[in-house]
């Protein structure tokens, strides 16, 4: 029998609860910093050496984090269903936790590209510093999605979620756009679960919804008995 097809999105709040600081707080802030210091082609041109530092600590924070009981659990759900991720998430903790397809809307902190050619992407787990080149001469920047850019795994990510049985959203307020109108492309009829301690929208706004109001460890346990794995 063809197993079902679950995708699941997930954001900041998926996480958290391994100690990854949320991506701003409600002041708009990102770790002190204006975020479009930091995360935008002007912050870049502006001041390389701060976005650099900027993602350095990001990159070794990361490195001191663990996968939480939530991406386990995703993990586990590979045994009833065919599982795709979609996250917002820079972080590599789903793939550290052993899923075996995940898709990254926003980048990969663990990674780095070549600011004049987009398709020379490297692996990177150390520091990054001006002066740090490709291969072609030029400098190496964050892989990382910032605000102005596109989004380009975002036509794939459409076309996945197009194919659900089961949508599954953990961590993130389905308020950030572009990855929040991936609902709209969920089919009709499908069930739609919602993992958030505190959900900013009711069961009202999509049809199909059901929220589970908790964390994203316990939110995924109790995902679990109630699609009857």
């Amino acid at each position: 029998m063809t197993m079902k097809q679950l995708i699941v999105l997930t954001g900041a709040g998926m996480s958290a609860e391994s100690g990854v600081k949320t991506f701003r707080d409600a002041g708009g802030l990102w770790e002190g910093h204006d975020v479009m210091e930091v995360a935008s082609p002007q912050g870049w041109e502006n001041d390389k050496s701060l976005v650099l530092e900027f993602y350095n600590q990001r990159r070794r924070q990361l490195l001191d984090v663990k996968p939480n009981q939530g991406h386990i659990g995703l993990k586990n759900f590979e045994k009833n269903f065919r599982v795709q991720i979609i996250t917002q998430n820079v972080d590599d903790l789903h793939e550290r936790a052993g899923s075996s397809n995940v898709l990254h809307l926003h980048g990969e902190l663990f990674k780095v590209r070549s600011t004049c050619d987009e398709n020379d992407i490297q692996i990177w787990k150390k520091d990054l510093h001006i002066g740090d080149l490709c291969k072609k001469g030029c400098q190496l920047r964050p892989h990382i999605v910032w605000f102005g850019e596109a989004v380009p795994m975002l036509s794939k990510a459409i076309e996945l979620t197009q194919k659900a049985a089961v949508f599954v959203v953990i961590g993130t307020s389905l308020q950030v756009y572009p990855a929040a109108g991936l609902l709209h492309y969920v089919p009709h009829g499908t069930p739609i679960y919602l993992i958030d301690p505190k959900p900013t929208i009711s069961e009202l706004a999509f049809p199909n919804l059901h929220i589970i109001k908790d964390t994203a460890s316990n939110g995924v346990k109790e995902l679990i008995s109630i699609i009857n794995l």
